[in-house]
């Protein structure tokens, strides 16, 4: 039997932010149990956590049906178990992951992980099949802007649409999206719209039913692609680089915020943050045959 700690990161009201599966220190797992784990807790992700020494941790990150290279909900997950468990505490720290060694700073109660520098894959072109594949029409889509694969560590097609009404009453035909995303070996869709109801930077929805989550309410590596998306683009000001934020979850009532903070030097990105908190939800026990 395997204690699983479930924590919700990025949430901003009570029923808010993404639950992540959180194990601690269980070397012995095999694949297929961390795998078997992950698809018994049936959350978007289950993190896998061991203690290297007093800075540095190894950490795997399992869908209920997939190894991922990384997960930001999943990684403000653990590191906020690892405090709450006083094994940290204020400072800089590592985790090792299939996607490098990546740091994670914490102070003033936030946590804050690095991605990988952004990646800039291909433009999809066929604009009207990623808008039925959204239930939309292409007329909803936003103009001046490529659909476009980007990665800050996983792959996703970056979607812009043109308001927050679009974005929340679309329907999404998930397995199009299922097919589309196996063709383009991405993880999935990050659709947004730039429309803002208060300070937020975009507000958006994220859907990855290849790897059996159909949405999730808070995405911190397609909130590092998206981020580095808009520099490139020029929709980000200067004195915006270090005060991203994006919305996601509203309409699946899970609302929650997610930060992020671009280090940027002669006008290229040098290094990706994504930040938030996560509380603790419930522990539960998974029997392994």
């Amino acid at each position: 039997m395997k204690k699983v700690s479930i924590m919700n990161a990025f949430g901003v009201i009570p029923t808010g932010g993404n639950p992540a599966g959180v194990v601690y220190n269980q070397r012995d797992l095999s694949k297929d149990e961390k795998q078997f784990i992950a698809k018994e807790v049936n959350v978007s992700e289950t993190v896998f956590i061991n203690k290297i020494n007093d800075i540095e941790f190894e950490v795997e990150f399992y869908t209920p049906n997939k190894e991922v290279d990384l997960c930001g909900h999943g990684t403000i997950a653990a590191f906020q178990y690892l405090i709450n468990k006083n094994i940290i505490s204020a400072g800089t720290h590592y985790q090792i992951t299939k996607a490098g060694k990546l740091e994670i700073h914490i102070d003033n109660n936030k946590i804050y992980m690095e991605q990988r520098k952004p990646e800039f894959y291909n433009v999809i072109e066929d604009r009207d099949l990623i808008a039925k594949s959204l239930n939309i029409t292409e007329n909803d889509l936003i103009d001046y802007l490529p659909i476009q694969i980007v990665s800050t560590g996983l792959k996703d097609i970056l979607i812009g649409v043109k308001n927050n009404e679009i974005l929340n009453n679309m329907k999404p035909d998930f397995s199009l999206i299922y097919k589309i995303s196996k063709e383009n070996e991405v993880v999935g869709y990050h659709v947004y719209s730039l429309e803002k109801n208060g300070n937020e930077t975009a507000n958006c929805r994220n859907f990855a039913p290849y790897y059996e989550i159909n949405e999730e309410s808070a995405t911190g590596t397609s909130s590092g692609a998206l981020a580095s998306f808009l520099f490139k683009y020029n929709i980000l000001k200067k004195d915006e680089y270090k005060n991203i934020s994006f919305l996601q979850g509203e309409v699946m009532n899970k609302l929650s915020k997610i930060n992020v903070e671009l280090s940027v030097k002669n006008d290229i990105i040098d290094k990706v943050y994504v930040g938030g908190n996560a509380t603790f939800d419930k522990e539960i026990d998974v029997i392994i045959n």
